[in-house]
């Protein structure tokens, strides 16, 4: 109840954007209203790919702001292609390594970064992670919730995973339901948008309908409307961490599958389909490895001799921070790429035609 009334109040204090300011550029923001699992990294690279893919932003600066969860850097930092996770957080790392040409950064300060950003020639930033960043309000904002748990179903911190109250799901101008199955039918779709509240769901134009609050000296609430979409996750190809992996353990179709992010069940899913997932271990969310994990990564080789060691792209990003990697250890270590996509071409089209018209 506590919880409840702090949310409420901080809410009410910037209902309307009052108290907040917007960037210098146009920005987009991708959040969730729960503690993780939802995939906003991988739809965060989808945004970037679409737009780099675009004619109106492919030739200019784009830029990516986090604020670099469990970094041990302070203030504004510009990410390095070769720099380290322990330094720049393993998600913005993640991203500038499979988009170089794009600007990413960290910093506590959302507003501050947008700011340094912009004077250094960002003409358009993405905002990984800042829905609850209220003072700074975005011009485009991506809600994320997972197919499997939506928000409507869930509670509040301590008692659920959610850490900011339902109904700002309708402050959003796009809500996306991910790791959704690849394959659902337009009925599925409505019924889901009536699971999150929303009144009406047209799969043609996916805009789905929620009568807002009524308002003093009004009979009926204001007609609130935003795009409701669904997206899948896939995996690519087994790839090494390390150089020196050695690609005979993929071949074994044994794994022995760790992880430290907060929901890896779409990749053991993924995994379960063409391998034997012998021994899984699960690490805290954004787990910094140390000498002991290794350790205990031995003692699951020795168990296993003939397996591969699987873990998620994010992980990966960490466990390339560890100094002297036991060669026994790297030579079977592989992670599994990460992408989203949605779930059909209208969906795509009607998302980038949002996106590229900021």
């Amino acid at each position: 109840m506590i919880y409840r009334l702090i949310l409420s109040l901080r809410n009410a204090r910037y209902k309307g954007g009052r108290h907040s300011v917007k960037a210098p550029v146009p920005t987009i923001c991708v959040g969730n209203i729960t503690v993780g699992g939802t995939g906003k990294t991988p739809h965060c690279e989808m945004i970037l790919r679409l737009l780099l893919d675009s004619d109106r932003w492919g030739s200019r600066n784009i830029a990516l702001l986090s604020r670099g969860y469990k970094r041990r850097s302070k203030g504004f930092q510009e990410v390095l292609y070769n720099g380290s996770a322990a330094t720049f957080g393993d998600e913005p790392l993640q991203i500038k390594r499979k988009f170089p040409p794009v600007v990413a950064a960290v910093c506590k300060d959302r507003v501050a970064g947008c700011e340094a950003l912009a004077k250094d020639g960002a003409e358009l930033i993405v905002l990984d992670d800042a829905y609850q960043y209220r003072k700074l309000k975005a011009d485009l904002n991506i809600v994320l919730t997972p197919y499997d748990r939506p928000v409507s179903e869930d509670s509040l911190l301590p008692f659920g995973r959610l850490r900011d109250l339902p109904k700002r799901l309708y402050d959003a101008d796009i809500v996306i339901v991910s790791k959704c199955p690849y394959v659902l039918d337009p009925e599925d779709k409505v019924a889901m948008a009536h699971t999150l509240g929303f009144d009406s769901y047209d799969p043609d134009t996916c805009i789905a309908t929620r009568p807002s609050p009524t308002r003093a000296g009004k009979k009926n609430g204001e007609v609130q409307s935003c795009m409701l979409l669904f997206t899948g996750i896939s995996y690519d190809r087994p790839t090494p961490v390390f150089d020196q992996a050695d690609s005979r353990y993929i071949y074994s179709h044994k794994i022995v599958l760790f992880s430290g992010i907060a929901d890896d069940t779409p990749l053991r899913n993924h995994l379960s389909d063409s391998y034997k997932i012998v021994e899984h271990l699960h690490f805290p969310d954004h787990h910094a490895y140390t000498k002991s994990d290794l350790r205990a990564l031995r003692r699951a080789m020795k168990r296993n001799p003939t397996a591969a060691f699987a873990t998620t792209e994010k992980d990966a990003q960490r466990l390339r921070d560890l100094p002297q990697m036991p060669r026994d250890i790297l030579e079977r270590l592989f992670f599994f790429p990460i992408a989203v996509d949605f779930l059909s071409d209208g969906e795509r089209e009607l998302f980038t035609e949002k996106l590229i018209t900021l």
